[in-house]
């Protein structure tokens, strides 16, 4: 999960500066409290697929159990206004790739250093 937030919001989000969707784009009035920083990509979703993925490597049943509350993080970033789809979605690559390289690159180092 910390790896998922730390390259979403550390690494790509300074290099696309994209600006939060409009207000007039939402079709709700309860817009109000977005962060000012960058939109692209979304670091709650990141966190939260990251999350969901390092566990259902560990534990699938309770991976499983995640998966919902996941999907509701991203959906409430768009619902929100604070995010595109777009975001979200690369939020969610950004976070899934996060949990495989924390399950998967140790044993591929252990590979090439032994």
């Amino acid at each position: 999960m910390a790896m998922s937030e730390v390259a979403s919001n550390a690494v790509v989000k300074p290099l696309w500066n994209r600006r939060r969707p409009p207000k007039e784009l939402i079709p709700h009035d309860d817009v109000h409290g977005r962060p000012d920083s960058a939109s692209f990509p979304s670091g709650h979703t990141a966190a939260a697929v990251g999350f969901t993925g390092a566990v259902a490597a560990v534990w699938p049943t309770a991976g499983a159990a995640c998966v919902l509350p996941a999907a509701a993080v991203a959906v409430q970033r768009v619902h929100s206004g604070a995010h595109y789809p777009s975001d979200v979605a690369a939020g969610a690559a950004i976070g899934g790739l996060g949990a495989w390289a924390v399950h998967r690159l140790p044993r591929l180092l252990r590979r090439l250093i032994l």
